[in-house]
């Protein structure tokens, strides 16, 4: 079985009947089942202000992807420590409400905003903990019903003051019942939270999730890998201001490539916090507006 298969699309975006959209999901849920894999991917951080001053920078991490709802009933699939140490670890309560169980904590959170059908694979985009420590600015949780479709991504923000926000990302049809999430789609969410205070906590943030595939390198052709990106940008009344994202390619996880990893990136997650003090002195340095922190939303979600 593909490794990477549980990205592979599970039906057209346009186009084909009713029993041909069916045939497709039911190959999709198939193969995920089959190939829930947790993987690692080396990749980039790009980030671009617009205004008042030019302002732009990457760097270079590696996150991880793990299916949650798999390792819940397969712990022995992860190759790295979960909520011990280890020199790559992955702990629960980097996320959420700072448990011991963090899918639970979003499950929780999906069917009290009324989401009910996350009865599928749940995959969570984040970084690790290197050397006991990390700092994830955003974290991505991929939410997906039984039959392999999307039907919500959950965007959890954190800022330096150690204070969490989740965006829940959905998609709407006209009569506002819940659709299918598909990748590519542009999805929207009014910008509650405080995260940099060279940005007022004003405007829209446009999410866009895209995944192409391609050949790995070195001649194996046989084996497809995954280049995925999640872009965040922030848009206030001038309109766009500041573009981010983060890509990479997904391979398996194994106590190898994990090693790998942080041989290519050692100081990467004290780096990301360092990182963004030092973008911050620049942006000083070029003046750009100071704004006060405001209190913190009274929710602790916002669709």
């Amino acid at each position: 079985m593909n490794p990477m298969s549980f990205l592979q699309p599970g039906a057209p975006l346009g186009g084909g009947g009713a029993a041909t959209r069916r045939q497709a999901r039911a190959v999709h849920a198939e193969r995920a089942s089959a190939s829930a894999t947790p993987m690692i991917a080396h990749g980039v951080v790009h980030h671009q202000r617009l205004r008042p001053a030019l302002h732009r920078f990457t760097h270079r991490v590696f996150f991880l992807m793990l299916p949650m709802r798999t390792l819940a009933t397969s712990p022995e699939l992860l190759c790295i420590p979960r909520n011990r140490r280890g020199l790559v670890s992955f702990h629960d309560c980097d996320h959420g409400d700072g448990g011991a169980d963090s899918q639970a904590w979003l499950l929780s959170l999906l069917h009290e905003q009324g989401i009910k059908d996350a009865d599928g694979e749940i995959w969570l985009q984040t970084f690790p903990r290197v050397l006991g420590y990390v700092f994830n600015p955003v974290s991505f949780w991929y939410c997906h019903r039984a039959d392999g479709t999307l039907c919500a991504i959950l965007a959890e923000v954190n800022n330096t003051f150690g204070e969490r926000h989740c965006y829940l990302l959905t998609s709407a049809s006209p009569d506002g019942a819940l659709g299918t999430v598909a990748w590519g789609q542009q999805l929207h969410a009014s910008k509650v939270f405080h995260v940099s205070p060279f940005c007022a906590v004003e405007g829209t943030y446009r999410f866009r999730f895209l995944r192409r595939r391609r050949v790995a390198p070195h001649g194996h052709s046989e084996l497809e890998l995954e280049r995925m990106v999640a872009r965040i940008d922030h848009d206030d009344a001038q309109g766009p201001l500041v573009l981010t994202s983060i890509s990479g390619v997904l391979r398996p996880l194994t106590a190898a490539s994990a090693r790998a990893a942080v041989l290519a990136h050692p100081f990467m997650t004290v780096g990301v916090m360092a990182g963004i003090h030092w973008q911050a002195l620049k942006l000083w340095r070029k003046r750009v507006p100071l704004f006060s922190k405001p209190a913190p939303p009274r929710s602790g979600v916002t669709r």
